[in-house]
């Protein structure tokens, strides 16, 4: 797929505002990104990056890129949901966030934002009612209002009633309360897990 650089529909200030910041962003840490590489390749093995297609604006598939932190094992086709998986290194990443650094590529290429309801599996969008699915009228992100207020440790319920909060009452000022909750949240390690497990639940519809 093409890169879609500037998405119809999408604010100008929050396009421009995500390119400058995953361009400084890919170039500070672009020493970080190949250590870690270097890190996963060597204690875990080959592949380093996780790949898997998800829904973004408006359902338009992509593929999302995030350092792997799971076991490579055959016949798991949705790794996101088997915890039993996550690698030691993995747990580190996961804690650190540092697994999610590899998205602002995406946010470059015009897929994602810094901040949005998180992209979550194709086969849930069969599952959504109307007004969830309404979470996909903006583009999805890095971090978003559901993150700050909860995480994994939320239901899902309360996760799309906040995502669908963030799509009525987006603004440049919210995005950048946001992103300074995320700071403060990941410095915390608040809400990585749901309580009694080291991944989100599968969601089933309602």
């Amino acid at each position: 797929m093409s890169p879609d650089f500037f998405p119809a529909g999408v604010p100008l200030v929050k396009r421009i505002f995500d390119l400058c910041c995953s361009i400084i962003g890919v170039v500070i840490l672009s020493p970080f990104l190949v250590l870690v590489a270097l890190i996963i390749l060597v204690f875990e093995g080959w592949p380093i990056f996780f790949l898997q297609e998800r829904p973004g604006y408006y359902t338009k598939l992509f593929k999302m890129i995030k350092f792997r932190t799971m076991m490579s094992t055959p016949n798991t086709p949705s790794p996101d949901t088997d915890s039993w998986r996550i690698t030691q290194l993995g747990k580190i990443l996961r804690v650190t966030s540092v697994d999610e650094w590899p998205q602002l590529f995406n946010i470059l290429l015009g897929e994602m934002s810094l901040v949005g309801p998180r992209p979550l599996l194709i086969q849930y969008l069969d599952r959504y009612t109307p007004e969830q699915t309404r979470r996909h009228n903006v583009l999805p992100g890095i971090t978003g209002w559901a993150q700050v207020n909860g995480r994994n440790s939320l239901s899902w319920e309360e996760k799309f009633r906040l995502d669908i909060w963030y799509v009525d009452h987006w603004s440049f000022g919210l995005d950048l309360r946001i992103i300074w909750l995320t700071i403060i949240k990941v410095l915390k390690r608040e809400g990585i897990t749901q309580e009694g497990s080291a991944s989100t639940e599968e969601f089933k519809g309602q």
